[in-house]
């Protein structure tokens, strides 16, 4: 390969490589000693103890050659340095959307963004919907938005039977995938495209790019594909049912932003399907995208290395899509991953392939490795209740020899975790995810092994609905488990006190720390009440709101495809009747959008602002366009790294308070403005207004009794007062319009010693 400069994105320092070393000899000595000193003899503890102590070492072997592998993969992300291309140069990209069963609803967003991504010359951006089941509707939703449409019928050959389809029909030199739900930035072309033309350049001592010469170019240097991440702007099921939104990040950012980055120095980035881009050439070169297997693009990927392309994972977000909302549809996707992998890697016969180097072929034996994880769980969870509950041994040592060699491998290790996997990961955090989807990820994976392949393809649901989603059934075996392993720590802490055999104290710890784990599972399997249909962000856009001329200044709290929340200094009438609408304009650095809506309720916050919940109205083709960029052309707002304090016992603790805890939420529609004002009556008397809300206020006698009827002298006109009926001191304005836009309640409620200035017009977010 030619030469490439290398950008680093997380080159360790010596003190943290030492670290590194240190734990990978500690780990290497602690599995030496454990196969050859601690496995029960089959002549003094019997057959089953022996087998039992054979499959936890074994579990314990692999889990060391993977953290290995993990860690030298990590202790450096190599990431090539992106080219400055001419604009001239900039390709033909073909943009295929695949779909088979998702609504048009959720196409147009993605087909939205992709006509949004921002290229020196837009019509070479041809864009696609790729539909294996040619509805009408989606051939509609196509000639609509001016993009094409390939429809299939009788497609057999899944995903890639479609992508296959659309690549006979098209010629663009590079292809970009994107599945249905995934919505690009505006930059995913301009941020992945340069990167293809690195046999072609050379980066110059001073940071310039330059054609190479005749002499410089390596034929034999050719690009094959730009993996981006796959982000997901609405929480994952860990993150929703966690309640940990906030604390920890989508379980999937690990893999894109770590892993498959550290992949790149093996050549072995694994092509995700999605939020890629392709050469078209090594595309011919495979054959096309492979068929035959259920996860065709992990296949396709390894086939494009073993031609000798070189393939790249960045680790920047360039397209956000809809993680699974359901606990059957994740374990669904699952299941499909792992066997697939495992068939993709019996296909290309990856041990004996002659093209693949051997560090490609390690990283990607230890993508085999990684299916296998879920089976070492189970065994990590079963064997201290084999011990205490059964008494078969499964480890024979004494306390001092774990304390020397077993306690200085886990703590090393678990630092080592800590210091490669920059704070997107723990050991602990790792346990909990294993733990909650291992009972139903073992099955599959042996049978996959073992050549028994399942015959039904399932597409993972991407549509989200309200309400509670509860899959507790499936917490069956998490429950007995737990049940189990809380016995066995009775039995041991039992054992520990009434023999003082202090050796207990390490499987006290690890049945603690298992039954913590299998406590999150059950969490995780009651759910989490969805209390919408559409995802809502927190954004903060400078927002215009114009009702009938009048006009307020604030920003947005949060915002979804149907409502948004505004937040004003001080309090503002917003139309909360059914047939009346304002008009907001929404306004960022790159786009602007104006909607309508209705105030369906109204708090006052603790900072004395004013917060209003939004219900928009339909919205045009051109708003609806730019408003759905504003919403999805941007960062997410979740968390990106584990929180500092995030531990498990902190989690279970929110868990249990957050499930107990009773929201609330304001039912009115109008601010609730406290005044405490005394006013002159138009019949020389005085009354005090405790409170008002535009349309009514309370009011109190000061020198005299309340009449029905008041006319009460405000700053620049009469308020017009009829008593409600059957409602002492609450009084109906009748004359409340008019008050509005002649600014009187401005001007009333500014007398008030709690107001705040006057809200001014905010400059444009950044978007």
């Amino acid at each position: 390969m030619s030469k490439v400069k290398i950008k680093n994105v997380n080159e360790k320092t010596i003190k943290e490589k030492f670290w590194v070393w240190c734990a990978i000899i500690s780990m290497t000595v602690y599995v030496v000693w454990r196969i050859f000193f601690t496995v029960p003899d089959h002549n003094i503890y019997g057959w089953v103890a022996t087998i039992c102590g054979i499959f936890l070492v074994a579990a314990e072997t692999i889990s060391m050659l993977e953290g290995t592998e993990h860690f030298t993969r990590l202790r450096r992300k190599s990431i090539p340095e992106k080219p400055v291309l001419p604009l001239d140069w900039f390709p033909d990209v073909d943009v295929f959307i695949a779909t088979h069963n998702e609504s048009a609803d959720l196409l147009y967003k993605t087909v939205n963004g992709c006509k949004h991504m921002r290229y020196p010359d837009r019509k070479k951006v041809h864009i696609y919907l790729c539909d294996d089941s040619n509805r009408p509707e989606v051939a509609a939703l196509a000639r609509k938005m001016g993009v094409g449409y390939f429809g299939m019928e009788e497609n057999k050959l899944a995903k890639a039977g479609n992508l296959n389809h659309a690549l006979s029909l098209t010629h663009s030199p590079y292809v970009a995938t994107f599945d249905a739900d995934m919505i690009p930035t505006r930059e995913f072309l301009m941020e992945t495209v340069p990167y293809m033309f690195l046999p072609r350049l050379k980066q110059l001592d001073d940071g310039t790019w330059a054609e190479r010469s005749e002499d410089e170019v390596d034929e034999d240097f050719k690009m094959g594909f730009i993996q981006t991440p796959q982000s997901f702007y609405n929480p994952d099921l860990f993150q929703f049912n966690f309640y940990s939104e906030k604390r920890i990040p989508n379980e999937q950012d690990f893999f894109f932003r770590e892993i498959n980055v550290g992949r790149n120095r093996a050549n072995a980035p694994i092509y995700a399907g999605s939020n890629t881009l392709i050469s078209r050439e090594a595309l011919d070169e495979v054959g096309g995208i492979a068929t035959g297997t259920i996860t065709e693009d992990f296949e396709t990927g390894i086939k494009i290395q073993a031609k000798g392309y070189t393939c790249y994972a960045l680790d920047k977000a360039l397209a956000h899509g809809l993680a699974p909302t359901d606990i059957d549809s994740l374990i669904r996707q699952r299941v499909r991953w792992g066997r697939g992998c495992i068939s993709s890697l019996r296909h290309v016969h990856l041990l004996f392939h002659p093209n693949l180097k051997l560090n490609t072929k390690l990283s990607y034996i230890s993508c085999w490795l990684y299916w296998w994880t879920f089976f070492r769980r189970f065994i990590y969870i079963i064997s201290p209740i084999l011990f205490v509950v059964f008494g078969i041994p499964v480890v024979i040592c004494g306390l001092w020899e774990l304390l020397l060699i077993w306690l200085p491998s886990y703590l090393l290790y678990n630092h080592a975790l800590k210091i490669t996997s920059g704070k997107l990961r723990t050991q602990r955090w790792s346990n909990i995810v294993d733990t909650v989807i291992f009972p139903y990820m073992i099955l599959p994976i042996l049978l996959e092994t073992l050549f028994i392949k399942e015959k039904k393809f399932h597409v993972t649901n991407k549509e989200r609905t309200a309400g509670k989603k509860s899959d507790f059934q499936l917490a069956v075996p998490h429950i007995l488990l737990l049940v189990l392993d809380g016995y066995a720590l009775f039995l041991a802490v039992y054992t520990s006190i009434h023999t003082y055999n202090y050796g207990m104290a390490i499987i006290i710890y690890w049945l603690l720390m298992n039954g913590l784990s299998l406590f999150m599972a059950l969490f995780f399997m009651s759910g989490r009440k969805n209390l919408r249909a559409n995802d809502r962000f927190t954004v903060e856009f400078p927002a215009e709101v114009d009702y009938h001329g009048k006009k307020y200044y604030g920003v947005t709290g949060d915002a979804s495809e149907t409502g948004l929340s505004l937040i004003f200094s001080q309090s503002a009438y917003l139309p909360h009747e059914k047939g009346e609408e304002m008009e907001i304009r929404l306004k960022t650095e790159r786009y602007e959008a104006v909607v309508k809506g209705t105030a369906v309720q109204v708090s006052k916050q603790e900072d004395g602002s004013w917060r209003y919940g939004v219900k928009l109205s339909e919205l045009d083709e051109e708003n609806k366009a730019s408003y759905f960029q504003m919403l999805y052309d941007r960062d997410h707002s979740l968390a990106k790294q584990m929180g500092k304090s995030v531990s498990i016992f902190e989690d279970v603790f929110l868990n249990i308070h957050r499930r107990a805890e009773r929201g609330t939420q304001s039912r009115r529609a109008l601010p609730r403005v406290d005044l405490g004002l005394e006013l002159p009556t138009v019949t020389g008397g005085k009354v005090r207004i405790v409170d008002c809300n535009y349309e009514f206020a309370r009011l109190e006698a000061v020198d005299a009794i309340l009449l029905p009827y008041e006319q009460v002298k405000a700053p620049g006109g009469v308020m017009i007062c009829r008593q409600a009926e059957g409602k002492a001191g609450l009084y109906q304005i009748e004359n409340w319009q008019e008050l509005l836009f002649n600014g009187v309640f401005d001007t009333l409620f500014a007398q008030a010693d709690y107001a705040l200035p006057e809200e001014k017009e905010p400059a444009p977010a950044k978007s």
